[in-house]
């Protein structure tokens, strides 16, 4: 329905879609996944997948139950589990001659705007290289993502910090239903939600699985954020062969618009900081840059106001005391001023380690 025109798509599996309840890998779903993947990134889709299924292999190789087990004890499975997932990636993936990648984030990593930045330049730089990043949770060192079962939430924040056009949601249901379709029969398909109000949040209910953690709860939470994003998402059943090939086909599932267009989002996000940490005050050329929707270079910085550290919110002024931008800066002011009124390709050499060419990303940079 909506998929040919998005660019970006960040892809959810969950656990019930990935293993049996037994906690074996499903093989042959994942085998007939990837040709879903393949056919994407022949189209020059980028493709990020957030997946589930760590603490369930973990506990299959070990022979341990998922259920009682203790936040301590799914850590250490999860470690265990991660190899064991990865692997299942790899071995299906190669045989479609996808390259992949793991990155490992908490919930915290992305709300944290250093580490989301971070985060967001790893992933496309990944996907400029054409190799599909495959996100888990930091099952080791998260608690809350484990027991509150939040990663559809880490799935809208990924989705979130990419920039992602759309986010899709393998679950074990066909979408959001007026009542729990497992358990009444009278229930309707609810095909499309432009607002979440009371209604929507009334029809949320608990999934049943043995080894998933989330529910229909956290989906419309990651709906809300996506929403918010302005980026689209569909909650479809994973369940069945080629699964985004039948959302394709519109069949059977629930789409989430998006409230706002994706730049007026990433705007409101940089403009609504209420205490930016610092200044940057730029001559004329780097004015009439900015302008023109370039990046901002230390070659036009003339002076630095505040203290401030990478990834921080700063104000950019003329010479005349004029806010004219502010964004999210690349340097600390502590960098900022060693290179002020450098050509970027001296930044190495002044700083003595690689960096980024820009003071401010035009992708982070909004004028005002």
């Amino acid at each position: 329905m909506y998929i040919d025109k998005f660019k970006k798509i960040v892809i959810k599996i969950g656990s019930s879609i990935l293993v049996d309840n037994k906690g074996k890998p499903k093989k042959i779903w994942l085998k007939e996944f990837s040709k879903d993947v393949k056919n994407l990134l022949q189209q020059k889709k980028q493709v990020v997948i957030v997946s589930s299924g760590a603490i369930a292999m973990g506990c299959e190789y070990l022979g341990i139950k998922k259920n009682g087990l203790k936040v301590d004890k799914s850590q250490a499975v999860a470690a265990v589990g991660q190899i064991k997932l990865m692997d299942f990636y790899k071995n299906t993936f190669n045989k479609n001659k996808i390259e992949i990648s793991q990155i490992l984030l908490t919930l915290d990593d992305t709300e944290r705007r250093r580490r989301s930045i971070n985060a967001r330049r790893t992933i496309d730089n990944l996907l400029a290289m054409e190799i599909v990043p495959i996100v888990n949770e930091n099952d080791t060192t998260a608690t809350t993502e484990i027991k509150y079962g939040d990663n559809d939430r880490l799935a809208a924040r990924v989705a979130q910090i990419i920039g992602a056009d759309c986010l899709i949601l393998l679950s074990d249901v066909d979408g959001l239903y007026t009542n729990n379709p497992k358990k009444n029969k009278e229930t309707k398909l609810i095909k499309t939600v432009k607002e979440i109000d009371e209604n929507i949040k009334k029809y949320a209910t608990k999934t049943e699985s043995v080894y998933g953690s989330g529910g229909m709860k956290t989906k419309i939470e990651a709906a809300k954020i996506c929403q918010l994003s302005g980026c689209y998402m569909v909650i479809a059943n994973g369940n069945y062969k080629n699964p985004v090939r039948k959302i394709i086909k519109n069949q059977k599932c629930t789409w989430f618009l998006p409230r706002v267009s994706k730049l007026d989002a990433r705007k409101q996000w940089i403009i609504g900081s209420v205490a930016p940490k610092g200044e940057v005050v730029v001559d004329q050329g780097a004015v009439k840059a900015i302008n023109n929707g370039k990046s901002l270079l230390p070659a036009g910085v003339k002076k630095i106001n505040g203290s401030f550290e990478k990834g921080d919110h700063i104000l950019v002024k003329d010479q005349n005391d004029i806010e004219c931008a502010r964004g999210l800066t690349s340097f600390s002011s502590i960098e900022v001023e060693k290179i002020k009124g450098s050509h970027s390709s001296k930044i190495k050499n002044i700083l003595g380690y690689s960096s980024r060419e820009e003071i401010i990303h035009k992708d982070d940079l909004v004028k005002v």
